[in-house]
């Protein structure tokens, strides 16, 4: 049988917060989140981690 996909899930990418970059992707539930992600990742420009949140397309 095949996998049901990505059914329910919605592509987001992460901003970091001080240069304004988008240095990742990532995807998040649909149906479960009601906040916006944000995580402490590095950031290539700013060469530090900075907290990166979330912006659609």
């Amino acid at each position: 049988m095949a996998k049901a996909g990505k059914k329910g899930r919605e592509d987001v990418f992460l901003e970091c917060s001080e240069c304004k970059n988008r240095n990742y992707r990532t995807s998040k539930s649909t149906r479960d989140a009601t906040k916006k992600l944000a995580f402490k990742k590095y950031c290539e420009f700013c060469r530090k981690h900075t907290e990166h949140k979330e912006k659609k397309k």
